[in-house]
């Protein structure tokens, strides 16, 4: 099985590649260090640790491992891989002087073999469901131990890497530790090949996230520019046919609230110019922060309807800005994105119904009643407007996310009483 699989990934992989070559011609971080694709790249100083965060939401909950373990090992170099741009240039903000950042190779033997030769890692961090078959061989007979860090794995999925046969049942096998979201999750490992004694429950570490110790003054900051006495409304990390969906809802928000100010935040950045065309196109009064800056910014969306966040990085900021938030990836079957960072922030939340990616997040978040699923433009836009005229009811709602997010923090030291004996034998 696992000759069949390398014989798929040696045909996938041109055309892969032509497909993120054809997308450079629009996102030029596409072909920023392709080399590293095929394991090409500088060599770095050897025993470190590897922390692998396939993108942006895996990069943020890396954050606290990476910190605290430059904290407590100051001599170890650590490498942190990802495979978007967009989580490449988050983890290079992020962690500036704290890792190396580059992109984890193809699952090629000769890309994961050159990959490994010139990083050298004593320990490899995987977050949450990368089961890469090559890549786990390799480090196996290179004696690197892995962890699977938050790893979580659906009942649907577990069917489908059933289905490989053997293929994932071998990469499991190997001296890998799971250090799983959930009993769910670790007896679904467990069912593909994990060894349970080496599987254990240590909870999600995205809660272990901090906010920055200034955000609420950046928040402030960036209210009084935008929206100092306006009601003011983020709809965060949106997609296509999304967006439709939330321009609709302003209209309804402003049907009671005339002042209200939409900052609309799509996910990925080759779509900014996108929605700029098409606010265009229906004769929305809207700005583009890109394009402006400090007073005339704000000047400018004083008389818009819509700010449209063209920029990466700032999406806490505007969070923390806001009367409420929508979480985008949730009205198309995306699977969502981070409902944390708002909740954390003390912002009520409105969410679509598809959290797949982060199930469990969305039902404590939803069930404790800090966050609330709408279904259409009408439902979304109705609950935003009840929120905007009850400040009472949001600070109450916001407290109760604030508490959830509080009272889930731990998963960190659970991860790293599995991490340290490995770092240190």
């Amino acid at each position: 099985m696992r000759y069949l699989y390398i014989l798929a990934v040696y045909l996938a992989a041109p055309l892969i590649s032509l497909v993120m070559l054809w997308r450079g011609l629009f996102d030029r971080s596409y072909w920023h260090d392709f080399g590293e694709r095929f394991g090409f790249g500088a060599p770095l100083p050897p025993g470190g640790v590897w922390v692998h965060a396939v993108s942006v939401g895996e990069v943020n909950a890396a954050a606290a491992l990476v910190t605290t373990l430059r904290e407590r090992y100051s001599n170890v170099p650590v490498l942190v891989t990802t495979l978007t741009p967009t989580g490449a240039l988050r983890a290079k903000t992020l962690f500036k002087d704290l890792a190396q950042v580059r992109y984890i190779p193809f699952d090629l033997p000769g890309s994961v073999r050159r990959f490994f030769k010139r990083t050298q890692p004593r320990l490899g961090v995987i977050f949450e469901t990368e089961l890469w078959p090559n890549l786990y061989y390799q480090s196996d007979r290179l004696k690197i131990p892995l962890v699977l860090a938050s790893a979580r794995i659906s009942s649907r999925s577990v069917g489908r890497y059933r289905r490989l046969g053997s293929l994932f049942r071998d990469a499991l096998a190997r001296p890998v530790v799971v250090a799983a979201q959930g009993e769910g999750d670790a007896s679904r490992f467990v069912s593909l090949g994990a060894d349970p004694d080496r599987t254990h429950v240590t909870g999600n570490i995205k809660f272990d996230f901090s906010v920055p110790q200034d955000i609420a003054q950046r928040g402030r900051r960036l209210r009084e520019l935008y929206a100092n006495s306006r009601p003011m409304w983020v709809a965060g990390s949106t997609h296509g046919g999304e967006e439709d969906i939330v321009l609709d809802a302003h209209q309804i928000v402003r049907g009671s609230h005339p002042q209200a100010l939409l900052v609309l935040v799509p996910r990925h950045p080759p779509r900014f110019t996108e929605v700029a065309h098409a606010l265009q196109r229906a004769g929305i009064r809207f700005v583009r922060q890109s394009q402006r800056a400090g007073e005339e910014a704000g000047a400018a969306a004083a008389s818009a309807d819509v700010l449209l966040v063209d920029t990466l990085g700032e999406l806490l900021d505007f969070y923390a800005a806001a009367d409420v938030a929508f979480v985008g990836g949730s009205l198309v079957p995306i699977g969502g994105h981070n409902l944390l960072e708002p909740a954390a922030l003390g912002l009520p939340i409105v969410t679509g119904p598809y959290n797949g990616n982060s199930a469990d997040i969305a039902k404590l978040l939803i069930d404790r009643g800090a966050a609330e699923v709408v279904h259409d433009a009408n439902e979304l836009g109705g609950r935003v407007s009840s929120l905007l005229s009850d400040p009472d009811e949001r600070a109450r709602i916001g407290a109760v996310g604030r508490d959830c997010v509080d009272s889930n923090r731990g998963a960190l030291g659970k991860l790293l009483s599995l991490i340290e004996p490995l770092l240190r034998g």
